[in-house]
């Protein structure tokens, strides 16, 4: 399978306990994927050194490109200030961008890491607002394609065309 079928996916979307909990988010689809050999699973927060579990954490004062550009940051709901673990694994992401030419990811819906539509306005009171988080905001400065597993798109980008 050359790189270019490689596809970028949050390590919880396979299953993999990961997500802040503790759990997963398996999707059937990208688990196929994976067994297929076409899928590079990274979860930005651990890559960044945070543990699982975790508590949950917010975006404050922006969107993920304005935690790169040093104008937001990301905090707990107790005020821990975990930005640069944030910067680190979105740092390690873009790494295995790099090393793997991959140009598409499917990243999970409103993390504060790969949220690519929506992300929780910082308050840690459930809210959404537009926005991406941090590691998508990178990717997407690089020319990444990014989506989330539930985008109703999502079923074209398992075509077999994509894995040719």
């Amino acid at each position: 399978m050359n790189h270019h079928s490689v596809i970028l996916v949050s390590a919880c979307l396979l299953g993999l306990p990961t997500a802040y909990h503790g759990g997963g988010h398996p999707v059937a689809d990208l688990i196929r994927l994976a067994a297929l050999g076409a899928v590079i699973p990274i979860c930005p927060e651990v890559a960044g050194g945070l543990p699982i579990p975790r508590p949950p954490m917010e975006i404050v004062g922006g969107s993920g490109g304005d935690v790169l550009d040093g104008q937001a940051r990301v905090l707990t709901a107790k005020g821990e200030d975990v930005t640069d673990a944030f910067l680190r694994g979105a740092e390690r992401a873009l790494a295995l961008v790099r090393r793997y030419g991959i140009r598409l990811a499917v990243m999970k819906a409103r993390s504060p890491s790969c949220g690519s539509l929506a992300i929780y306005d910082g308050s840690h009171r459930g809210r959404l607002i537009p926005g991406e988080g941090v590691t998508v905001a990178l990717l997407r400065r690089a020319g990444v394609r990014v989506v989330s597993e539930e985008e109703d798109r999502i079923g074209h980008l398992f075509s077999a065309s994509l894995l040719e």
